[in-house]
């Protein structure tokens, strides 16, 4: 990956936002110079611009006319509202060029990997399937099961029973509520196995529908796993609009726009400190 300057998503400073994107610009020709492995290395230039459309437009133009083999999405899973989250995941995919890999940087919940897939990204990362699973929380179809809940100390089922991963074959939902209670270190591990398993199952299922040329109707059906009600939320709807998938009997419940819509943010993203180091910027100029 270029170096990049990255700005909160959340910061109130227009200025930093022009600065940090051209500032990104400015580097993405240093790595390019300094890289003395292409032939071995794909270097990714990374798309900055905040939550600005604009300083998007400005940053992809830059970018995409140095060439380079792969670009990633930057700037996101900070805080932003879902909506705002969305946007600027579709503005940027449009934006690249085709046949290059597109990579959500920070992302790993489940449903933002398949928005953002629809959307015309291609690989994510995250801490998420591990760090959740640190908390005795494992993904499932369905979003996911608090295994410290005492409504699983005695359900003695797997975890997710279409998952073939070695903690869904071998350990049941009631024994692992019983070690994650007892904060025992194994808990961690089993819980993880699953996680990656999960993510990595999840993936495999949406690159196989998009070359059955399937993908819109394994979405629908992926959506309404996960929302049975019909109420899915109002920033997947309208980004299913975008992404030109039709959710007509799939999204049948009115829904309101929700907190974390309008103001709340990729639940990922944790910033304890949201100070600017400028230091480091600045010797860098």
């Amino acid at each position: 990956m270029a170096l990049d300057d990255v700005v909160p998503a959340t910061m109130q400073d227009q200025a930093r936002f022009e600065e940090a994107t051209h500032r990104t610009t400015r580097w993405i020709d240093r790595c390019i110079a300094a890289h003395s492995r292409p032939h071995e290395q794909n270097l990714f230039a990374i798309i900055q611009g905040g939550l600005d459309p604009a300083l998007r437009e400005i940053s992809l133009r830059d970018l995409v006319a140095r060439n380079t083999p792969g670009y990633a999405i930057g700037g996101l899973a900070g805080g932003e509202s879902k909506d705002d989250f969305w946007r600027m995941v579709a503005i940027s995919a449009a934006g690249l060029p085709p046949g290059k890999p597109r990579y959500v940087m920070g992302i790993g919940y489940p449903l933002d990997i398949v928005v953002c897939s629809a959307l015309g990204a291609d690989m994510y990362d995250s801490v998420y399937p591990t760090r959740t699973a640190r908390f005795g929380v494992a993904l499932v179809p369905e979003g996911v099961l608090k295994l410290k809940n005492a409504e699983f100390a005695n359900d003695f089922r797997p975890i997710d029973d279409t998952c073939s991963c070695s903690t869904c074959k071998d350990y049941t939902r009631a024994y692992l509520h019983n070690v994650i209670a007892r904060n025992i270190p194994s808990a961690a591990i089993l819980v993880t196995h699953h996680n990656i398993a999960y993510t990595q199952a999840l993936t495999r299922r949406m690159r196989q529908a998009i070359k059955d040329q399937v993908f819109p109707d394994w979405v629908r059906n992926y959506l309404r796993k996960m929302f049975p009600k019909g109420d899915v939320p109002v920033w997947v709807r309208e980004a299913m609009v975008v992404a030109d998938i039709d959710l007509e009997g799939v999204a049948t419940m009115d829904v309101p726009r929700t907190h974390k819509e309008d103001r709340g943010a990729n639940e990922d993203a944790v910033f304890k400190d949201q100070k600017t180091t400028t230091s480091l910027f600045e010797s860098l100029w």
